[in-house]
């Protein structure tokens, strides 16, 4: 019975040490893989019952586990669509064949920790073994609507089509013009002074609005009175708002606003300084500057000078590239210098990172051991950051493996010696009876 147990305890020694072996032999084959997790083997004792003075030997088990939640160092790369996570966190993506499959049904989401995108004849951000980018779409106007955070239902394949068009329709304007004073006295001629400011419709085309500022002129003195007219060059120049400005003289606000008076269009709104006015595409929003402030429309000395004229929107443009940002949006850049929110990628955190079903291409699968997953914005609750442009090294340390192989080498002979030497002691026995 315990020369019996001795070779059985040896021989799973030997089991053991194998099983050690495979787990090293497969850290040092991907010590150069981006995003690979060390496997460990532990070892645990088993113990037989025993009785008197005679013992048994239970021999030693061997489990296995992927540490999932160790990191490996962080390299730089030169594409920016290259992902890593920076602290705790995991991205969400999915196999290609899960994305092109007319199912009707969201992709399985699997998750990774670094990975090098790059888009593919469809757009979609893929990597060369197959895995998709999942992410929130934006709306039109670049925000995240609110997705359900703990189930993936929400996220879409990242689709990016480069060389697409886009334009960008004017929604606001800020008017910084100076008025002469000059003209609004009773010795001026009255001259219109005109200015014209170009416009981006709903369809990207250059629209403009004519703006006239038309002076009173008084019999005697100074009015510091003028009329505003706009003029919307797509309706055929119609009038689509006219107000009457006075300017103030005093000594410490003389040349600002001191009030504006709706003949038709928009409401002014003084605590804004701004009206909105509905062109051919739809409103705009006209800032002239609120009363007493000097930003705005002023009025003074004998010059008309538009000195600062600001508007949103952008003509037609074509998208050059996407990037990545630490909290995850995906934007959008233009040729014409717009860029655009697109998608959000969120980071997927669970309990226990390490109970997650380990799968090929350094991705993995939730499983009940793992815990309940939450999608987070990155940076926030215990999540860190996408680091763009980089990717995640593997976390083997070729150094310490070596040593375990040699540890390992020596514990395998050992335990081989263990059972030649159960084998003599038995061929012993046997020679008792000749």
């Amino acid at each position: 019975m315990t020369i019996s147990s001795s070779l059985n305890a040896g021989v799973a020694g030997l089991s053991a040490n194998a099983s050690r072996l495979a787990s090293i032999s497969d850290n040092i084959a991907n010590s150069s893989t981006f995003g690979y997790k060390r496997v460990q083997t532990d070892f645990h004792s088993m113990v037989i019952s025993s009785s008197g003075d005679t013992y048994a030997a239970g021999g030693v088990r061997s489990t296995t586990m992927r540490l999932i939640d160790e990191r490996g160092p962080l390299v730089s790369t030169s594409n920016p669509t290259d992902l890593a996570v920076r602290g705790r966190g995991m991205l969400p993506v999915a196999s290609q064949s899960s994305v092109t499959a007319d199912s009707g049904s969201s992709p399985q989401m699997l998750l990774t920790t670094t990975s090098s995108f790059r888009t593919d004849a469809d757009g979609y951000l893929t990597t060369d073994s197959g895995l998709v980018l999942l992410g929130w779409p934006a709306l039109a106007d670049g925000t995240i609507p609110s997705y359900p955070r703990d189930t993936a239902d929400g996220l879409e394949p990242v689709q990016v089509n480069v060389n697409q068009f886009s334009g960008d329709p004017t929604t606001r304007m800020t008017l910084g013009v100076n008025l002469p004073a000059t003209d609004t006295e009773s010795t001026s001629e009255g001259d219109t002074q005109e200015l014209s400011v170009e416009y981006f419709n709903n369809l990207g085309s250059s629209e403009n609005i004519r703006v006239e500022f038309i002076p009173t002129v008084p019999a005697n003195g100074s009015s510091n009175e003028w009329t505003v007219i706009l003029r919307d060059g797509a309706l055929s120049d119609a009038i689509v708002g006219e107000y009457t400005l006075t300017f103030d003289d005093s000594r410490t606000s003389g040349g600002t606003l001191a009030s504006v008076t709706t003949v038709s269009g928009g409401a002014y709104d003084p605590t804004t300084g701004s009206m909105i006015v509905n062109v051919a595409g739809g409103p705009i929003e006209i800032d002239l500057g609120k009363v007493g402030e000097s930003d705005g429309i002023t009025q003074l000395s004998d010059q008309f000078a538009p000195v600062s004229i600001l508007k949103d929107g952008s003509q037609v443009g074509n998208m050059t590239s996407v990037e990545i940002d630490a909290n995850g949006f995906v934007h959008a850049f233009f040729d014409t210098g717009i860029t655009r929110t697109i998608y959000q990628i969120p980071l997927v955190d669970l309990p226990n990172p390490n109970g997650l079903v380990a799968m090929d291409q350094q991705t993995y699968l939730p499983s009940s051991e793992s815990g309940s997953y939450f999608l987070w914005d990155a940076g926030e609750g215990p999540t860190g950051e996408i680091v763009s442009y980089a990717r995640e090294e593997s976390a083997t340390d070729v150094a310490g493996e070596l040593t375990s192989m040699i540890q390992t080498q020596r514990a395998y002979s050992s335990n081989a010696k263990v059972i030649q030497t159960v084998d003599e002691m038995l061929q012993e026995t046997t020679n008792i009876k000749r």
